[in-house]
């Protein structure tokens, strides 16, 4: 059965459809559940290629080819970094450094977690601003340059402030709504058109803030921004 609660549909185009996914919410079917995209396929009537993936508690902007020609060319551009993916985190405490970027390696550590190694031999990239939305919260700006497993959640953990709501990096005792951590825009080049798309997050109690809304009027077209400098 599938849950209208799951997605939002934002664009559908000749190659391609755009979603909201909702958080919490399983990518791939799993233990008798359709999970996001068997359930866009039933809703749609469409076959769908997966070219890039969210994590279960990641919310926001997805991308599924509608062509196996399509999905060639979009795992190319994503293998490649030519699609610019930017992500929105909230995060409790005090960073080691406010903005800038967050580069190593990703080795396999315990639980199914990943941790930042000090070598650089095939890193993980991150560039990310931030900005204080409350007392001991903080607002990140993320844009991954590379595409590991996990790789925006290691990054803000191993600068010593886990995303909230995080389980496996964060405090697993602490409880709240949802994991906070949302995709927030795509920017790519497609059949001779540029493509942008833009999705505050929808569901979050904290994420909706009016320091956090304030803070997205600023952070309104992420791609033009002036981002940090190695």
């Amino acid at each position: 059965m599938t849950n209208p609660d799951n997605y939002r549909l934002l664009a559908t185009e000749a190659d391609f459809v755009v979603v909201d996914k909702a958080p919490a919410v399983h990518f791939h079917s799993q233990d008798g559940t359709a999970g996001l995209v068997a359930q866009l396929e039933a809703d749609l009537n469409i076959k769908l290629y997966p070219v890039h993936r969210l994590d279960t508690m990641t919310s926001g902007l997805l991308l599924l080819a509608r062509s196996s020609a399509a999905a060639a060319g979009f795992t190319a551009m994503f293998s490649q970094h030519q699609v610019q993916k930017y992500y929105l985190g909230l995060a409790a405490g005090k960073p080691k450094k406010k903005q800038g970027w967050v580069i190593g390696d990703m080795g396999k550590s315990r639980r199914g977690m990943y941790k930042l190694l000090r070598t650089t031999v095939n890193p993980a990239i991150t560039q990310f601003f931030s900005q204080s939305v409350a007392e001991g919260l903080r607002l990140y700006l993320l844009k991954p340059l590379s595409g590991k497993t996990h790789q925006l959640r290691v990054a803000l953990s191993s600068l010593g402030v886990p995303i909230l709501g995080d389980s496996l990096y964060g405090d697993a005792q602490t409880i709240t709504e949802r994991g906070f951590l949302h995709a927030y825009g795509l920017e790519f080049h497609w059949q001779g058109q540029v493509f942008r798309y833009l999705c505050p997050p929808q569901t979050g109690s904290q994420f909706q803030t009016p320091a956090v809304v304030n803070q997205l009027q600023v952070w309104g077209e992420p791609w033009s921004l002036n981002w940090p400098q190695r």
